[in-house]
C-alpha cells in the first residue's frame, strides 16, 4: 500500500496510529517533531503525512507549511491530526496547505477514509 509519515510527540498517539495503518497494510515512518517531520519528508518522500499540531520545535502548522510550500515534498498530502477542535484551527491548517483535518482521537474508519480520498 503506502508509506505514511507519522508525526506526533506523544509514543503512545504513534503507536496508536501505526497499529491502525499497519493493520490496512500501510507501511509506517515517525518523526517526533515538526524540525524532524520536514527532515524525514524529505529523505523518505512518503505517500502522505499525519501531523500532529502541538509540538515542540516547529509545531504542525509550521511544518506542513514548510513541507506544501517546498519544492520536492509539495506533492505529499497532509492530514492534520490534531486536539485542537476549533474551525479556526482547521481554516489555519487549510491555509498552510493541509488536504484533510482530524480530531483525536482519530476514529480509525474515519482515519483510513480520509487516507484513502487521498491516495
Amino acid at each position: 500500500m503506502a508509506k505514511i509519515l507519522v508525526v506526533d510527540d506523544s509514543q503512545t498517539q504513534v503507536q496508536s496510529i501505526t497499529k491502525i495503518l499497519q493493520k490496512h497494510g500501510h507501511e509506517t515512518i515517525t518523526a517526533e517533531d515538526g524540525d524532524a517531520a520536514v527532515s524525514v519528508a524529505r529523505s523518505e518522500l512518503p505517500d502522505l503525512i499525519l501531523m500532529d499540531v502541538v509540538m515542540p520545535g516547529l509545531n504542525g502548522f509550521q511544518a506542513t507549511r514548510h513541507i506544501t510550500k517546498t519544492e520536492g515534498t509539495q506533492h505529499i498530502p497532509v492530514i492534520m491530526l490534531s486536539s485542537k477542535d476549533q474551525e479556526t484551527d482547521k481554516v489555519w491548517a487549510e491555509r498552510q496547505g493541509a488536504s484533510g483535518y482530524i480530531i483525536k482521537p482519530a476514529k480509525e474508519d474515519e482515519l483510513i477514509a480520509a487516507i484513502n480520498k487521498l491516495l
